[in-house]
């Protein structure tokens, strides 16, 4: 059994990116080419201990190295794009990314062959099956295993705001879902996922932890796929909400706010504030809102008195942290809307060709 430990958390404000993308041919149909490039073949420096494959075969993953230093991260988020790219293309592979691939019906497609994903198969079944998912991981160091956990609880209440910034999957199996997100909603399905209940401390998060292995409800720490988490493993608060995107000066923008939020909500806990007391269904409402609505999102307030739209969530976020990228992102259309209006205006081809890199 694989479990982290609270003597992860050794660094503050560190940066980690995860991203996952789709393996597609000339036309952007996807493709399993995942074993050629994580097993077949040596990748590229920059990627030899950083990429690795997800449950199909035509979804791949790559990791940014741990950045101490934040200013960092836009560079090594491009350059590992841009390697990706270059070393797929080398086996006659394009790479695209979005939060579901568009025309991609899950039935046609391999799972990979690796032991922790068939035992998941068989453990969990259908919602597994069809977990064609891609998204964005940020993970921000942390000093303390208790100021983790009290970061984590806290940075639930700011997800909703950030999902409906990425909502870049609108489509599955080809059918418009009428969700800004899909992925977020789909991946819901599986077990251990969506908004986590607070926990009151570190040690209560690795009692839960340790009682999940101890059952066989999971194999290791790492099916725990709550959108935030304490990582064990890296030290790290983790978060997990954002659907994939296309542009990659969108992803700079969410690292560069949860980065922002994180160590705003360390110094916050420093300090000794209490926390945000707000019923977890108030927390799921605004996530369905950000799902179901993307850029034209409202959420409810913590107090529950009102509701107050994306656009003044952003502005009270961006001029809280002292960040401007989040309304950069805001003013373009949303990853959802672009996929709906180039279907309709172009049809599939072009739509498969929209989310190529």
């Amino acid at each position: 059994m694989k479990m982290g430990s609270r003597a992860a958390f050794t660094e503050m404000g560190t940066v980690g990116v995860e991203e996952e993308f789709f393996v597609v041919d000339e036309d952007g149909h996807p493709v399993p080419g995942s074993d050629e490039l994580v097993y077949e073949r040596d990748p590229p420096s920059l990627l030899r201990d950083s990429i690795d494959h997800e449950l199909f075969k035509f979804v791949i993953e790559t990791q940014t190295p741990k950045l101490s230093d934040p200013g960092r991260a836009p560079d090594m988020i491009e350059r590992c794009r841009d390697v990706l790219v270059e070393y797929a293309a080398e086996s006659g592979y394009r790479i695209a990314t979005a939060g579901l691939h568009p025309t991609a019906d899950w039935r046609d497609h391999e799972h990979a062959e690796k032991p922790r994903y068939r035992s998941q198969l068989d453990r969990i079944q259908y919602p597994q099956h069809r977990n064609t998912t891609a998204g964005v991981h940020v993970h921000v160091g942390v000093d303390d295993p208790d100021k983790a956990m009290w970061v984590a609880n806290e940075t639930r209440w700011y997800l909703p705001l950030l999902l409906a910034l990425a909502v870049n999957s609108p489509f599955w199996n080809g059918f418009d879902t009428g969700l800004a997100s899909a992925r977020a909603k789909l991946f819901e399905g599986l077990p251990n996922t969506g908004m986590p209940t607070a926990f009151d401390s570190y040690a209560e998060f690795d009692r839960f932890e340790k009682r999940m292995l101890e059952h066989g409800s999971i194999e290791d720490r790492g099916e725990l796929w709550f959108d935030v988490r304490p990582h064990s493993g890296h030290g790290t608060v983790e978060v997990r909400v954002p659907d994939a995107q296309v542009r990659h000066d969108h992803v700079v923008a969410f690292v560069e706010y949860v980065h922002a939020l994180v160590v705003d909500l360390a110094e916050r806990y420093e300090d000794g504030e209490s926390g945000t007391d707000v019923r977890r269904e108030i927390l799921d409402e605004n996530k369905w809102r950000a799902i179901r609505n993307g850029h034209d999102a409202s959420f409810i307030e913590a107090d529950g008195s009102s509701t107050i739209a994306l656009e003044a969530a952003v502005d009270r976020e961006t001029d809280r942290l002292g960040v401007s990228a989040l309304g950069d992102v805001l003013e373009r259309e949303s990853g959802a809307e672009r996929q709906r209006r180039i279907l309709q205006e172009r049809g599939a081809g072009a739509l498969r060709e929209s989310i190529v890199l």
